[in-house]
């Protein structure tokens, strides 16, 4: 009778599609994952992109043009300049704005640093329309020396920084993604995505 039942094979099939379905089904729902990552990261990347687009033709987060603080403020007297020197690159250092205000992270930078809401939402809202799923806690401005500028300069600001617009730099505020075939859809951070231009005129409300 035992072996009689060893060598019985109904539903040997059956039996061998359970063990086979698990491995199956998480090489089906990996694949698809590694394609929603990549999508992610496309649009991501993309939507870097078009936020420093938008950042150096738009109002500068960092001060304020009216009253010419900030990225704003003239360099006419500062370390001996005259009207129409350029502006050394060691006369600025590292300006981060996030959705919170704006710190120097690298000396030397202007004085007052009050941040400009309505472009940092401008950029902001640049970017959602390429990944709506970001938040401004995502977002992270930097204007930065690029040795380009001249003191007293009667149309443009009288510097012309680097503008860096990142993503996720801070891990706490990384943009996540939600693979599922996780356990209980456990997100995972992405990586931090960073996109640098020179400043153009930097006071605009749109961008092309």
């Amino acid at each position: 009778m035992i072996g009689k039942f060893l060598r019985d094979r109904a539903a040997a099939s059956s039996a061998e599609f359970a063990l086979v379905l698990p491995l199956l089904l998480i090489l089906l729902f990996g694949i698809i994952d590694a394609g929603r990552f990549l999508w992610t990261y496309n649009r991501a990347e993309k939507a870097t992109q078009m936020g420093a687009r938008m950042a150096v033709v738009v109002d500068g987060v960092a001060g304020d043009r009216a009253s010419g603080t900030g990225i704003y403020t003239s360099y006419v007297g500062t370390g001996g300049l005259t009207q129409g020197d350029t502006i050394p690159a060691s006369q600025l250092g590292k300006i981060q704005c996030t959705s919170s205000g704006c710190t120097c992270e690298t000396a030397p930078c202007p004085g007052d640093l009050s941040k400009n809401d309505q472009a940092f939402t401008d950029i902001v809202a640049r970017m959602k329309a390429f990944l709506p799923e970001i938040s401004a806690e995502n977002v992270t401005v930097e204007y930065s020396s690029s040795g380009l500028g001249y003191a007293g300069s009667p149309v443009l600001p009288d510097l012309s920084p680097l503008v860096t617009v990142k993503i996720g730099e801070d891990p706490a505020d990384a943009l996540q993604f939600r693979p599922i075939t996780a356990f209980l859809l456990v997100p995972v951070n992405m990586p931090t995505f960073t996109t640098t231009l020179s400043a153009e005129d930097l006071g605009s409300r749109y961008s092309n």
